[in-house]
């Protein structure tokens, strides 16, 4: 009985397998918004924080790289277009506000520690290794290209 409960529950909850992948993405998308805009328009500021508040070599390019880092991030986790793309250097860009930024706090969110940089570490990591999930243009992209190809491949 409990053998066909677990198998039951186990059915039911394989089904929701591309749910958390949509969460991730959008959670992320939201999360990374109001950064990505506070530096767009204070874009100047920013430059000037990096070099005199991180003193972060070569502040302009890191300022630029980070800024548009931040905001494709925005557009393609939302559309799942190049998610695993793009999460990579996400990924960099939360280590480095960890390392420069946040470890000095601690860990908790509260203290501006490195808590929320570490999920979001954590959920980019999840999306590279298992894509935007089947709610993507990735998942449309490849499924198109699967089926043009099976096609192409079988005349």
């Amino acid at each position: 009985m409990i053998k066909k409960i677990a198998g039951v529950y186990v059915s039911l909850v394989s089904k929701l397998k591309d749910l958390p992948p949509l969460a991730f993405r959008l959670v992320l998308a939201y999360g990374f918004y109001g950064p990505a805009i506070k530096k767009f328009n204070h874009f100047d500021n920013i430059i000037e924080w990096f070099d005199k508040g991180l003193g972060l070599p070569f502040p302009e390019l890191n300022a630029y790289l980070a800024t548009g880092t931040e905001m494709a991030g925005v557009a393609l986790l939302t559309l799942g277009l190049a998610t695993r793309f793009i999460s990579v250097p996400l990924m960099v860009t939360m280590v480095v506000a960890i390392t420069t930024v946040h470890w000095s706090n601690g860990f908790a969110a509260s203290k501006n520690g490195f808590e929320i940089p570490f999920y979001y570490l954590l959920m980019l990591f999840s999306l590279v290794v298992t894509g935007a999930g089947k709610f993507s243009l990735d998942h449309l992209i490849a499924k198109k290209c699967s089926d043009t190809c099976g096609t192409e491949s079988n005349t």
